[in-house]
């Protein structure tokens, strides 16, 4: 197992922070999961493509963790936190994706769970959303099983896989974390 330090851990589950080291590994299981992910998200499949993805999650307005299973340490998928705005708003966008043969192990539901608890602990953050295609029935049933409450719709919302994808949009406040029992 490698050395890592976990950010948090749960039963099944750690999150982490990702690292520049991550290339080859991340790299490696984006270009296994590409059908697995189409036509929802894309990942950076080649070195050049991970150090710009790894460059902005350096920037201050942005967050990512690796999910690993605790008992093999392998990787199980990853969320970041993109786009926080502090001040008044306190608030961030949450992205994420399962790595096939985790996907559907609830490795990603916990892992969640602990990035939502960082997040509204740590981070400091308020509010998080998170922006889905209507038709990925497992992340919204990811985020209902986490209490996320549907605000809206957002036709043509974000450029994937060559075409501009309409979205749901989801969301939690702190005190709806606080108020749930974790799904985890």
């Amino acid at each position: 197992m490698p050395d890592v330090r976990y950010v948090a851990e749960g039963t099944r589950a750690a999150i982490r922070h990702t690292r520049r080291e991550d290339a080859a590994e991340f790299t490696r299981r984006a270009r296994e999961s590409m059908p697995f992910h189409r036509p929802w998200l894309t990942l950076p499949t080649t070195e050049p493509a991970f150090q710009h993805y790894i460059a902005q999650l350096e920037r201050e307005d942005r967050e990512g963790f690796l999910v690993h299973a605790r008992e093999t340490g392998d990787m199980a998928g990853f969320i970041n936190i993109n786009n926080i705005v502090r001040g008044a708003f306190q608030c961030g966008s949450i992205g994420y994706g399962a790595f096939p043969p985790a996907a559907g192990q609830g490795y990603m539901s916990e892992g969640l769970g602990l990035v939502l608890r960082h997040a509204f602990g740590p981070l400091g953050l308020h509010r998080v959303e998170v922006n889905i295609q209507p038709g990925n029935k497992a992340s919204i049933g990811l985020v209902k099983r986490h209490g996320f409450r549907l605000e809206g719709f957002s036709p043509d919302f974000l450029y994937i896989e060559g075409a501009w994808r309409d979205h749901e949009r989801w969301a939690m406040t702190s005190d709806m974390l606080n108020q749930r029992t974790d799904p985890g």
